[in-house]
């Protein structure tokens, strides 16, 4: 018989049974398709080895006008800015204090106590100290001058921990002038839910018996610029305003508090800054004349302007309420409009000029979305995750076919849909999404969709915010250990103290080795596949054959191939792909087949082509 070529439909597919889609791919990780075909995806970097506290859920990359290149990172507990690998805590301020002599040092503990008379702190928020003297020989100003967490609290006294054992010298109380600054509160980690009878509202959980709502929003920043300054806040929180001409460590403001301020909001879920005419915009704020939030409610400023929001009729602020659904999720800027998105419907925000200044128009109802960050821009289309189908908006909004909607849906952790986050990766035409798996509390799993190709792909990797910047060299993701990390980078794993290699793999549906009656027998196997781009010097992946008797009876034993249990398929790295012309030789028998590629070497990466086998007949039985 003819060598059989396999060459597979490209995208996975898990929307029915391995047989059923047979011609395609059925199980991967950290991979992609290009131009049809499987190849391991780059590797990762620390941007530097500096650390950042809490868990970062928001990135945000601009450059100003002195070609300051600047990330914004918000987490859960303090707000940075991210340049030359160096992150400055920008926090606001809740309140500020000078104190007197308020240190205390305990020779051989890094536990230094801090007197303030009704500080108001409590466990867990941050304090930045500045003008603070030396004690003594080691707990020096250098030491005190930095920003520490609070570790116990009274209502007159807290403690910090400075990282230095204090010495017997150390008997001072760092002066008459020390000023604290009360960094405004941290947010939760996770979602925490409230179990019980009634703990969830209708349509949230069950009612009426294990229901499940957040005792307290996840925190989440939104983040934009306001020219080369920056406007941001955290959802459910002030607006806060930080401007470049200042130091890279000064803290951000509250806009109330700027010169000119007018009925600034005092509450908001999201901000954004139009394109057109610069207008900040506040979803989900309090109205004029109350302090009470008003989840459907939008606001936005005068023209040109982060400080007038009394609208008069000398200038173009003013606000608008939505009807359909309970909640503003999320804004993006598009081309033409701004597309507000709630927890059941789409709108489309345009400019109008005066009087009215900006209109709204329903395009959808009937409509869900996961979190806040669930959404991305790609090509003009937007693109977001559902709560339990994918959408797109292209001028028309239509549910995004997903050939891996089941597996998704059914292996994530609803009561963590807020922590769901997307993110572009513009070099492959791919669109992220992130997500907690079922059980997971942490996002440990991601899902990709080529919007070029048409096809997905999923995996598994702990990430907590992505963003793909053309301002920066490489897309940027945030660890849960405090780090930034450049994606598509080398080929393996560089995110601890050593290389470590990525496990990447595509496996195929079950397809027919003749005419899935008889049995054939694979004698041979031609690989076809190229390392291009590993770094090590003899780069292999393993190449397994899964045989089986017949549709859904489930796989023999898996054959690896290559002779006397050589599962290697090695190249070298500096040879081109058209020479490889290696044969293995198999012993395999069965109706239908299963293939299996997989890499698990440091410096090795793949792209398979398509490999061809030598089959015979082999009988009925």
């Amino acid at each position: 018989m003819p060598l059989k070529k396999l060459l597979l439909k490209p995208g996975v597919n898990r929307e029915n049974t391995r047989y059923t889609t047979e011609g395609g791919w059925y199980e991967c990780d950290k991979i992609r398709f290009r131009q049809g075909t499987p190849e391991a995806i780059g590797g990762w970097t620390r941007l530097s080895n500096n650390t950042f506290n809490g868990i970062c859920r928001s990135l945000w990359n601009w450059v100003t006008l002195a070609k300051k290149n600047f990330v914004g990172i918000g987490t859960n507990t303090n707000f940075y800015l991210e340049r030359g690998g160096i992150y400055y805590d920008i926090t606001p301020f809740r309140a500020t204090a000078t104190l007197n002599g308020p240190f205390t040092a305990t020779s051989g503990s890094p536990v230094i106590a801090v007197y303030a008379v009704a500080h108001g702190g409590s466990t867990g928020e941050y304090v930045a100290i500045t003008g603070a003297l030396t004690l003594g020989q080691y707990i020096t100003a250098a030491v005190l001058n930095q920003t520490y967490e609070i570790t116990a609290v009274d209502n007159d006294n807290y403690t910090i921990n400075v990282g230095v054992n204090a010495g017997a010298s150390d008997t001072g109380h760092g002066g008459a002038t020390v000023t604290i600054g009360y960094e405004i509160s941290p947010g939760p980690e996770y979602v925490i839910p409230i179990y019980g009878w009634g703990a969830g509202y209708w349509g949230q959980g069950v009612w009426g018996s294990t229901g499940a709502v957040s005792t307290e929003s996840l925190r989440i920043w939104s983040q934009t610029n306001f020219g080369q300054n920056l406007v941001f806040g955290p959802r459910g929180g002030a607006i806060y305003y930080w401007d470049a001409e200042l130091t890279e460590n000064s803290h951000g403001v509250e806009i109330g508090t700027l010169a000119g301020a007018s009925q600034t909001p005092t509450v908001q879920n999201f901000l954004l800054v139009s394109d057109a005419s610069r207008f900040v915009f506040a979803f989900g704020t309090n109205d004029l004349g109350t302090g009470v939030q008003d989840p459907m409610l939008i606001r936005w400023s005068d023209q040109e302007s982060i400080v007038d929001w009394n609208p008069q009729p000398t200038n173009q602020a003013g606000s608008l309420r939505l009807s359909h659904g309970s909640s503003i999720i999320t804004a993006i800027q598009t081309r033409q409009e701004i597309v507000v998105i709630t927890d059941s419907s789409v709108y489309s925000l345009q400019y109008l000029g005066a009087p009215y200044v900006w209109g709204s128009q329903l395009l959808g109802d009937n409509i869900s979305i996961a979190s806040q960050n669930a959404v991305s821009l790609a090509s003009g289309v937007l693109f977001w995750m559902g709560v339990d189908k994918f959408y797109l908006y292209d001028g028309a909004i239509k549910t995004l076919s997903c050939d891996l909607r089941k597996y998704v849906f059914s292996n994530i952790n609803k009561t963590q849909f807020s922590q769901v986050f997307s993110g572009t990766n513009e070099a492959f035409n791919e669109v992220w999404w992130f997500y907690c798996s079922a059980g997971s509390i942490v996002v440990d799993s991601y899902v990709t969709y080529n919007y070029l190709e048409n096809v997905w792909a999923y995996g598994t990797m702990l990430r907590s915010a992505w963003l793909d910047s053309g301002l920066r060299d490489y897309p940027l993701a945030a660890s849960y250990s405090g780090l930034l990390l450049n994606h598509e980078v080398g080929v393996d794993n560089n995110e601890g103290v050593s290389p470590e290699a990525i496990n990447a793999y595509v496996q195929s549906s079950e397809f027919d080795i003749d005419d899935g009656h008889n049995f054939s027998f694979i004698w041979r196997l031609l690989p076809d596949l190229t390392f291009e781009g590993s770094t090590a010097e003899a780069p292999s992946l393993t190449m397994t054959l899964y045989p089986m008797k017949g549709s859904g009876s489930g796989y023999t034993t898996p054959a690896s191939v290559g002779g006397s249990n050589n599962a290697l398929v090695v190249e070298s790295v500096s040879y081109p792909i058209e020479e490889f012309t290696n044969q293995i030789y198999t012993r395999v028998r069965g109706r239908q087949l299963s293939i299996r590629v997989e890499s698990d070497q440091l410096g090795t990466t793949w792209q398979l082509g398509a490999p061809r086998i030598d089959i015979r007949q082999d009988g009925r039985r």
